[in-house]
């Protein structure tokens, strides 16, 4: 997991504002950022900032996946040439969930899947106010229960249980507009968050971590040390 800062202007929000909006470009297959998303929940309270909006938005780690998925191990043994060194990286991941109360089910998922239609669901939520619950819906499904998440009976599923309405391919070109706008500024990993529309930083920080990293572009003084 590459950790990368980007130096942040203390104007991008005035101080004092509450008007401040943080995006997250992520994937539903990204383990990095279901942790992501506990850590950041995590930063914003120590910050106090219940105030702040949070904005999800697409970036498919596999787009020229096949609309049924593919084989996860198999996939797993190409990309990092064998099981032992894939096994590694997935007790790794695990630890850092357990730290943040997740219980990552590795042993239950058996495919990749193709994740547009999950992004135009958490596309339509977005459009609804229920991102949130959508994406923690997404995550649980996938990386604890073993769930196909780009098979239209498991997101028609999510999308019930959360009132959206998902049908057709509604958010289908806002999805792909968004994709092109994350690699236009430069995402080629996740989770990368943005502030005000300014990509501050990428990867899975501990919560202490992206509370410094945000406090000045929201204004704040730093959580030690106070203002001088």
């Amino acid at each position: 997991m590459a950790i990368q800062i980007q130096p942040a202007d203390s104007n991008t929000v005035p101080a004092g504002s509450s008007a401040a909006l943080i995006e997250i470009v992520s994937d539903v297959v990204c383990p990095w950022c279901f942790v992501g998303k506990r850590r950041l929940e995590k930063a914003l309270e120590l910050l106090g900032r219940r105030d702040i909006a949070v904005h999800w938005k697409p970036f498919e780690l596999n787009p020229d996946a096949p609309p049924e998925g593919f084989d996860r191990q198999q996939h797993r043994l190409r990309k990092f040439g064998s099981a032992e060194y894939a096994r590694q990286l997935e007790n790794y991941v695990a630890a850092a969930g357990a730290e943040e109360g997740i219980l990552f089910r590795f042993d239950r998922i058996l495919r990749i899947p193709n994740t547009f239609d999950a992004h135009r669901l958490i596309c339509l939520a977005g459009r609804e106010g229920r991102q949130d619950a959508v994406v923690e819906a997404l995550f649980r499904a996938y990386f604890i229960d073993g769930e196909n998440v780009g098979a239209p009976e498991i997101l028609q599923r999510i999308a019930a249980a959360n009132g959206v309405a998902f049908d057709g391919v509604a958010g289908a070109e806002e999805v792909r507009a968004q994709e092109r706008q994350a690699r236009a500024q430069g995402v080629n990993s996740v989770p990368t968050f943005f502030i005000n529309r300014t990509p501050i930083a990428s990867g899975a920080q501990k919560p202490q971590l992206l509370a410094a990293v945000f406090a000045p572009v929201l204004g704040q003084c730093p959580i030690e040390g106070g203002c001088a």
